[in-house]
Order: C-alpha cells, then sequence, then structure tokens
C-alpha cells in the first residue's frame, strides 16, 4: 500500500479546500448568505475572523498528513492526522443523515453538494486517513 500517495490524495483536497476559502476571503461572494447555505446549510459570516484559522487549520493538517504518510512528522503529526481522520469520518456520518432528508430540505443547493461531494469526499478521506495511521500504527503507539 501507498501511503505517499494516500497522503498527498488527502492533502490535495484540504488544500483546494484551504484556496476556496482563501478564494472566498480575498473575493467574497456576492451574495454571502446564499454561498453560506449552499456550503454550510446555515447563515455564517465568511469574515477574516472566520475564515484565517480555517485556512491555517486546513493548511496545517495537509502537512501533518503528508508527514505522516512518509513516516515523518513524530507524534505531533500523527496527532493531527488522528483528529483529521476522527473529524472527517464525523462529517461524512453526518453528511449520510443528511442524505436521507433529516436536517436539510432536499431541494437546496447544500443537500445536492453534500450528497454527490462533501459527503463522499468526507468518508474516502477519513478511509484513506485511516489507512495511512494503520500503516503507521506501529509508531503511533510507542513513545
Amino acid at each position: 500500500m501507498n501511503t505517499t500517495r494516500l497522503g498527498a490524495f488527502v492533502a490535495a483536497i484540504l488544500v483546494v479546500d484551504a484556496l476556496a476559502h482563501l478564494y472566498w476571503l480575498i473575493w467574497p461572494a456576492s451574495d454571502p448568505r446564499a454561498l453560506s447555505m449552499a456550503v454550510l446549510n446555515m447563515d455564517v459570516p465568511f469574515t477574516p475572523r472566520i475564515l484565517l484559522p480555517l485556512i491555517f487549520l486546513l493548511t496545517a493538517a495537509a502537512a501533518a498528513i503528508v508527514a505522516v504518510s512518509r513516516g515523518r512528522g513524530g507524534w505531533p503529526a500523527k496527532a493531527v492526522a488522528l483528529a483529521l481522520g476522527a473529524g472527517l469520518l464525523a462529517r461524512g456520518v453526518v453528511g449520510l443523515v443528511w442524505c436521507l432528508g433529516f436536517g436539510t430540505d432536499t431541494g437546496t443547493p447544500f443537500y445536492w453538494l453534500n450528497l454527490l461531494l462533501y459527503t463522499p469526499v468526507c468518508l474516502i478521506s477519513a478511509g484513506a486517513v485511516v489507512l495511512i495511521l494503520a500503516r503507521t500504527r506501529k509508531t503511533l503507539v510507542r513513545v
């Protein structure tokens, strides 16, 4: 199993997400509420106070997963990768509930984006993180 490729795959998704947040920071949407409803299914402001920490976290998680996939970074990178995997899995499971129509209107852009993009990407990425961590589990336990 090539964990380096899996790490690059997950990191690429995180970097694309970070770049999307950077885009919204630099070029605000013409209708921020519509964007928020499509992306989050709730009205959340796309302000620097919200976006900058997200950009930082996504970038740090991308660096950590690449490091872990290459056998580097030590326990701090592994801890970040573990948190990333847990977060992606949690988002994927909640996304499955939303896909069934619970908690969201099935006629909204969010429903379709969640069904076709967000949930599958989260679940696939969570699986990739699990495989990466399983491959490095011997060094994860050793302190």
